[in-house]
């Protein structure tokens, strides 16, 4: 907007001056012409009584030399014949222009070699025409018209230089308060929650300040009251959750037992993490520093081991494959935990006792998928599946499930693919992104291999499919 306030300014000061300042100077070169040749006028007129007394070549000499301009004067008078009789000075004009004067009895100038010729007719007590000659020289007619058209270029230049700076100016108090809105928009969008704008600058642009600041208000305001509702919501969960580890406590022994009071001890954690989130006023919008992340196979592991209690209660076979080794990815150990809970969970809620299921680790050369396959009726419509809040309209599905693994793999750059198993049901592939570099796939033997498909793409591809225990 700056620069286009610019140039208009230059263009509509540059079409002004032009059009002022070209016939004012052509104005002055007239007028220069115009006073030349008044003056020539006037040195005519000064001979011109003397020349209707006498025609003697003294007294003339002296006449003109009065006048000061005898170097630029000539006399032409004609005898009874029609020829010049008497000549005085340097003669300049042609004979037939100095005819033409003396026939038609009016002034008339002619171009001479170095400017121009005044012819002025004079009558003769004789009745003859008598033809006064006065030179005007090129420097004279154009005196002081390179000076006007000087003075005129400077002043149109200084029109055009004071309207761009004020152009300029005028554009920065424009710019300077829309370039704040930017800013301020651009901090609240990256989570800095006190950005404001200064209201400031045009009308227009201070309304734009005043609602700017007014929204960010009420951002502020609406995301407290989502953390005080989430941290109220969720410490209501702790009276049933007391209860729920004083009945735990008293199961006794085994490992049902256990897993229980695990789960509830969890449950807390989680909990407690959830209001401690929630209470804090400041949004999480840092990366995970160099070293953060997790062992996947360890999690994995962890994971399996407490569904498996409840795997053989409802005679479902499990298996697990690629968990023996380390696998680090950028990813907290909690967040990627609840990813694989909320995975295994659609598993034991949307299909039938006695479903197998399996969990397979492919760890690249620049990411790892973590594919949870399962033997049931598998996903109709994958697409509502991933749609956050929509779930898949059975009792117990708030649509949060697939959302929370979706957001985890996008963390680091990857996705969340929903396909068809190999044992015949529903496979949703983990894709979690170690760094963005192109590196050369790396095969994983039996464990399956793992294949690019475009770039900073792999694919798991399997041998054989493999037999559940």
């Amino acid at each position: 907007m700056r620069w286009a306030l610019v140039k208009v300014s230059l263009a509509v000061t540059a079409m002004v001056v032009i059009a002022f300042a070209v016939p004012l100077g052509l104005v002055i070169r007239e007028m220069a012409r115009d006073r030349a040749f008044s003056n020539a006028e006037r040195e005519a007129a000064a001979i011109a009584p003397a020349l209707s007394i006498t025609t003697d070549r003294d007294q003339l000499e002296r006449v003109v030399a009065s006048t000061g301009s005898d170097a630029a004067m000539a006399v032409h008078i004609p005898s009874g014949d029609g020829r010049e009789a008497l000549g005085m000075g340097r003669r300049r004009a042609a004979d037939e222009d100095i005819a033409a004067v003396r026939r038609l009895g009016r002034a008339s100038t002619s171009t001479v070699p170095g400017g121009s010729a005044l012819l002025q007719p004079v009558a003769l007590s004789t009745g003859e025409i008598a033809v006064v000659e006065v030179f005007v020289p090129e420097s004279e007619v154009t005196n002081g018209v390179g000076t006007a058209w000087a003075v005129l270029a400077a002043v149109g230049a200084a029109l055009i230089l004071g309207s761009v700076a004020v152009a300029d100016r005028l554009g920065v108090r424009m710019v300077r308060p829309a370039q704040r809105l930017v800013e301020g928009a651009q901090e609240l969008g990256e989570g800095k929650l006190g950005a404001r704008v200064p209201e400031e600058g045009p009308t227009e642009l201070r309304l734009a300040a005043v609602a700017f600041n007014s929204m960010a208000d009420q951002v502020v305001q609406l995301l407290a009251n989502e953390r005080e509702l989430a941290a109220d919501l969720s410490h209501r969960l702790r009276t049933p959750l007391t209860v729920l580890r004083l009945n735990a406590a008293s199961l006794g022994d085994g490992p049902a037992a256990e897993q229980t009071r695990a789960a509830v001890e969890q449950l807390e954690r989680e909990v407690d993490t959830i209001i401690r989130t929630a209470r804090d006023a400041k949004p999480q919008t840092a990366a995970a520093g160099p070293g953060a992340g997790c062992d996947a196979a360890e999690v994995v592991r962890e994971r399996m081991a407490f569904w498996s209690a409840l795997a053989e209660d409802e005679g479902r076979k499990w298996r697990v494959a690629g968990a023996d080794r380390p696998v680090r990815i950028p990813v907290a150990r909690a967040d990627l935990a609840a990813a694989l809970d909320a995975l295994l969970g659609n598993v034991f809620r949307h299909t039938p006792e006695g479903t197998a299921f399996a969990v397979d680790v492919h760890n690249g050369e620049d990411a790892v998928i973590v594919l949870v396959s399962d033997a049931g009726p598998g996903i109709p419509d994958p697409e509502a599946a991933m749609a956050r809040g929509r779930g898949s309209g059975s009792d117990g599905s708030t649509g949060l499930g697939l959302d929370i693994v979706r957001r985890l793999a996008e963390s680091t750059g990857g996705d969340v693919r929903i396909g068809s198993s190999v044992l015949g049901g529903t496979e949703v592939r983990v894709w979690i992104q170690l760094d963005g570099r192109e590196r050369a796939p790396r095969r994983r033997g039996h464990r399956g291999a793992v294949r690019r498909r475009g770039p900073g793409r792999l694919i798991p591809t399997f041998n054989r499919p493999r037999s559940l225990p």
